[in-house]
């Protein structure tokens, strides 16, 4: 144990390592829930991703772990399951397998760019601006998903209205907004009151808690049942479905069969690799520099693309390999998540941490018949809560300056009003292309940019055309 993950270099030990893993499993742990609940909106079935998901989880982690020596949890990130679901499947019309080729065809790139130079280009291609906005309006963009899937928001037909409907409050007279309810205000009671002491392990485990707290309060209001909840035996029974269904004629064959599709296919593949590359490097640097897991050598080789000559570039690659190994078994995107900051603080500095997170996550396995009666009035404050937590990006953006805040306004708010991630990124590349004209700095603007910004405009044009 000493040898494999140094714990006396990086002065902790076994116990320290254990506990800091079981904090970062209960801090991400209801992925689990939410990420079956979100895919099987897209026409999965809950059982393959529930198995999916814990294959993903335990497959990158342990990598993460083993080969990078690094205390992070991964697993399927939560903005990037619901621009699987909402503007991919449902929004742009792709199967469910096209989408999981897509996001198979990310980890790839996400492995060439951590390999090669590609990495230092792209990074230093969108800036640091557009990156923060992106962030926050993913934010906004998972807290109404949340609001939708329960019915907060309801939309009354209205010919007079330019949408053909207005959008507006539900009256809470139902057991499942009754229900969202009170997780919301359990959630947000267990996020922001300090527990001292023994107890202070609620304030990690908060989302776990309440999903656990409401599934039983659903009980005696009837919206708890047990009557569709699937056992082990039916979860491993559906996974055929969906493993290697890439390959299936659903999948790649499908997914290039018509040439017209190509660019959007290019487009939404890079906008899966834009949001699952900077939320992982996002995690790292945040996390790794206060505490010293990440040295200024590794950023730097990070900077330099210097390939596999450090921690970081290592743990770059555990994160992107996951990514396509979950894709294999039928999830979308695994990401590194900003939760292992739980363990981190907790005193977690080893791969001995993430082991543990694997190990938890494999354990979960045994809990399928109870995971998959939980309601989405469970999950549903989690996403409003996870979302708000991700809007702190916007913290970053200087509104004071309209260059800045303009195109950052308009990735956002298009990314809620237009119920579409990827169009939130195209207002925001589109927008910065010409606040940057207009300033006399579009020789600033790099041509990954302009390239992105000309496919989403040449998308636009030909849904107008055709």
């Amino acid at each position: 144990m000493q040898k494999l993950f140094r714990l006396s270099d990086n002065n902790t030990t076994v116990s320290t390592e254990v506990v800091a893993g079981i904090t970062t499993f209960f801090a991400m742990a209801y992925i689990i829930v939410v990420n079956p609940s979100v895919l099987s909106s897209a026409g999965m079935p809950w059982g393959a991703v529930f198995i999916a998901t814990l294959i993903a989880a335990v497959i990158g982690t342990l990598i993460m772990g083993l080969v990078a020596n690094v205390p992070y949890g991964v697993a399927p990130g939560v903005g990037l399951n619901a621009f699987f679901t909402f503007t991919v499947v449902k929004g742009l019309g792709f199967s469910w397998q096209e989408t999981l080729s897509m996001v198979f065809i990310c980890g790839l790139l996400n492995i060439l760019v951590t390999a090669t130079k590609l990495r230092k280009m792209i990074i230093r291609a969108i800036p640091p601006m557009l990156q923060h906005a992106i962030g926050g309006g993913i934010g906004i963009f998972i807290a109404y998903v949340g609001l939708l899937n329960v019915g907060v928001i309801k939309f009354s037909p209205d010919k007079t209205s330019a949408a053909g409907a207005n959008p507006g409050l539900a009256v809470f007279n139902t057991p499942t907004l009754i229900l969202f309810v009170i997780g919301l205000l359990l959630t947000i009671f267990l996020m922001v009151f300090k527990f001292k002491g023994g107890l202070a392990f609620i304030n990690k485990a908060s989302f776990v808690i309440s999903i656990i707290v409401v599934t039983l309060i659903g009980i005696p209001l009837g919206v708890t049942t047990m009557s569709n909840s699937i056992n082990l035996g039916q979860a491993f029974s559906q996974l055929p479905e969906t493993f290697l269904a890439i390959f299936s004629p659903q999948g790649f064959p499908a997914l290039f069969s018509d040439p017209a599709k190509l660019p959007i296919v290019l487009v939404t593949i890079f906008a899966f690799s834009l949001s699952d590359t900077f939320d992982t490097i996002g995690t790292f640097v945040g996390t790794g520099r206060r505490s010293g897991i990440f040295s200024a050598a590794d950023e730097e080789s990070l900077e330099n693309g210097k390939g596999f000559s450090s921690k970081m570039d290592k743990a770059l690659f555990a994160d992107a390999t996951a990514t396509s190994i979950g894709a294999l078994f039928g999830t979308s995107n695994t990401t590194t998540y900003v939760e292992s900051a739980a363990g981190i603080a907790a005193g977690g500095r080893t791969g001995l941490t993430s082991v543990v997170i694997a190990g938890c996550f494999a354990l979960s396995a045994l809990l399928a018949p109870l995971v998959s009666a939980i309601p989405s009035a469970a999950t549903a404050p989690v996403l409003v809560i996870v979302g708000c937590m991700m809007m702190s990006s916007f913290g970053e953006i200087e509104w004071g300056d309209l260059a800045e805040a303009i195109p950052a306004f308009f990735t956002a708010i298009f990314m809620g009003f237009s119920y579409s991630i990827s169009y939130g990124v195209a207002a925001g590349f589109i927008t910065y292309c010409l606040t940057m004209t207009c300033k006399r700095k579009a020789k600033e603007v790099h041509p990954i940019i302009w390239g992105v910004a000309a496919l989403f405009i040449l998308d636009f044009i030909l849904q107008a055309v055709l």
